[in-house]
């Protein structure tokens, strides 16, 4: 069965509850009219980055469940697993053999050494200055064999997440197999995270290169298709790449949408947003928070630099406790790219900019996806991020079961849970999206199928929305009351 257009949520396994299990009793108990689809962050033994260094599919961390846990949220819901397509763990069967055995281990073509990129294993400095990198240190690391060798290992992320080699038949081996293992789950969809550092080639970025992506796009969708899985390329950058994403078919997502709608609820101006919101993707998933931080680079483009610089101004003066070091390396966020907040304390915790900030995501063109922070309008997590000194854990706490049922007693949270069951139930979101005409301050948002009619009114000035509907038995329009 394809994906459903309904609200998504993302969590990771231990977010809403402390395990798979009670993930699923709370999705159940909680949210299964206002959740329809989870897509459920890194499940699988993993080395660091909270699951994105991930050792083998082929298990489920046993301090989360196990496959058939995974089964059967997938049975209640439409499901959305990842697969960290650029990498593999440092302590990986396959890396930990090929540090043992060198080039002599079975493995070793996986990897990208630098004596075997180039001969004599040297790379000029101009060449490792083109490549792009979310952090400011070189793509690689040094490894010290058992023997006290030394040799330099292509790296894009943290040390503990070692590049693979697409073009080596080793890799394609190892990695199919793992393809196929997943999408043999029957996800409804696979995020092929860091999809666009795959494509590494000597003077180049060695990001998103053309035309070799699209090969390897190719690749992945043959083996998810078969098991009627489809494949989400995660890119976090410039708008462009979704709509590259987007002419060739291929799901995307939108990145830019959170700053926008900050920008619109900061200055009372709907400009920038309503020329996103004419030209951008009707395939893709929509965001205002993730796991990851309140991404900047990917509106570069849509707002001027000064524009840019007045969101992120507004957003450290108005955001709840965020503080401008919380996204810098004191904290141990070393992306340059992102701001770490709830987008709940984005707001500064105003209801009412909260509901109308997620009447326009619900409206926008795509399947929304919805933050299991934000599902709880979440506040910035001060006490955790100072204990661990980890600036994105200021968005990742961790809800224990009496948590959540205090939470969604809060006024905000019943409002938008049910705002997520009439987005998931009315017929309208399945048909036509319209941008119609209004002052700056406003926007207006409709959807259309048959006789069906939803027109969002929306007033970034005073926080308000107005929601009507068709019913077409009674043939009348109503208020829906948010």
């Amino acid at each position: 069965m394809a994906l459903k257009n309904k609200i998504q949520l993302i969590t990771y396994p231990d977010s809403l509850g402390t395990n798979l299990p009670e993930l699923h009793y709370v999705l159940r108990k909680f949210f299964f009219k206002a959740v329809r689809g989870v897509h459920i962050l890194p499940f699988y033994p993993s080395s660091s980055d909270r699951g994105f260094a991930p050792k083998t599919y082929d298990e489920v961390d046993p301090a989360f469940g196990t496959w058939e846990d995974v089964e059967k949220i997938g049975q209640d819901f439409d499901l959305v697993i990842d697969f960290m397509v650029n990498h593999i763990s440092r302590q990986s069967e396959f890396f930990q053999d090929y540090l043992k055995k060198g080039f002599l281990s079975e493995y070793a073509d996986m990897f990208l050494s630098f004596d075997k990129m180039v001969p004599g294993g040297f790379i000029p400095d101009e060449d490792l200055k083109k490549v792009y990198t979310r952090k400011p240190r070189p793509p690689y690391q040094q490894l010290e064999r058992p023997n006290g060798a030394l040799e330099k290992i292509w790296c894009t992320f943290d040390y503990e997440q070692i590049d693979l080699d697409y073009d080596a038949p080793k890799t394609r081996e190892v990695m199919r197999k793992f393809l196929i293992r997943l999408a043999r789950n029957k996800p409804k969809m696979l995020r092929l995270d860091a999809i666009a550092y795959t494509t590494m080639e000597l003077g180049t970025n060695c990001f998103f290169v053309e035309p070799k992506i699209w090969e390897y796009l190719e690749w992945f969708d043959d083996y998810a298709s078969a098991f009627d899985t489809e494949i989400l390329p995660e890119i976090h950058e410039h708008y462009s790449y979704q709509l590259k994403l987007a002419e060739k078919g291929y799901w995307c997502y939108d990145f830019s949408l959170p700053m926008l709608v900050l920008h619109s609820l900061y200055t009372h101006s709907t400009r920038r947003l309503k020329s996103w919101l004419r030209k951008c993707p009707r395939k893709q998933i929509t965001t205002l928070d993730t796991h990851d931080g309140i991404g900047v680079v990917d509106v570069e483009g849509l707002l001027n630099p000064d524009e840019i610089d007045k969101t992120l101004k507004l957003l450290y003066e108005r955001g709840s406790n965020v503080k401008e070091m919380y996204s810098g390396p004191e904290y141990q966020n070393l992306d340059i790219y992102q701001v770490n907040c709830t987008y709940y304390s984005a707001l500064g915790c105003n209801d009412d900019a909260y509901i109308t900030a997620r009447i326009i995501q619900f409206f926008t063109p795509g399947i929304p996806q919805v933050y299991y922070v934000g599902l709880l309008a979440g506040e910035n997590d001060i006490e955790l991020v100072e204990q661990t000194r980890l600036g994105r854990n200021i968005n990742r706490h961790n809800y224990t079961l009496s948590e959540i049922r205090e939470e969604i007693k809060k006024p905000v949270v019943q409002r938008l849970m049910r705002l997520m069951e009439f987005r998931n139930s009315y017929p309208a979101f399945n048909g036509e999206f319209s941008l119609l005409k209004c002052s700056d301050k406003e926007l207006i948002l409709e959807w259309t199928q048959k006789l069906y009619t939803a027109t969002a009114y929306v007033n970034v000035k005073e926080f308000n929305a107005e929601i009507t509907y068709t019913d077409p038995v009674a043939s009348r329009t109503t208020e829906f009351i948010v």
